[in-house]
């Protein structure tokens, strides 16, 4: 692979989750990204106690979308080749926990009255 495109990372995407499960995972991204943005421009204001507990699920998240990424492509930890997929798992790891921080208080938002 001489070149790295935004179409071969694509592909590669669609090869390890299936063309299904993985545009379906960018829909549920954007959904969850246009939500969060209603939710800000609603409130116009950030409520402290909801930031606070989506804060407490980021470890949750960040296991959550390592493991994910682990079963996908049929790999355990152990199979870490070098600094590079330590790297990678780490930006795992990070996604995953600012995703689930995001989704966190996105649906508390929606779903509780506002409190600052």
């Amino acid at each position: 692979m001489k070149d790295l495109t935004f179409g071969t990372i694509l592909a590669v995407f669609e090869e390890i989750f299936g063309t299904g499960l993985f545009w379906a995972m960018v829909g549920v991204a954007v959904l969850v990204t246009v939500a969060y943005i209603y939710v800000l421009v609603r409130d116009r204001s950030i409520s402290w106690r909801k930031f606070l507990l989506a804060q407490v699920s980021m470890p949750v998240g960040a296991i959550a979308a390592v493991w994910f990424v682990l079963v996908m492509t049929n790999s355990e930890l152990r199979n870490l080749g070098g600094p590079v997929d330590v790297i990678v798992f780490l930006a795992i790891g990070v996604a995953g926990a600012i995703g689930t921080a995001v989704l966190v208080y996105t649906v508390q938002s929606l779903l509780l009255r506002r409190t600052s």
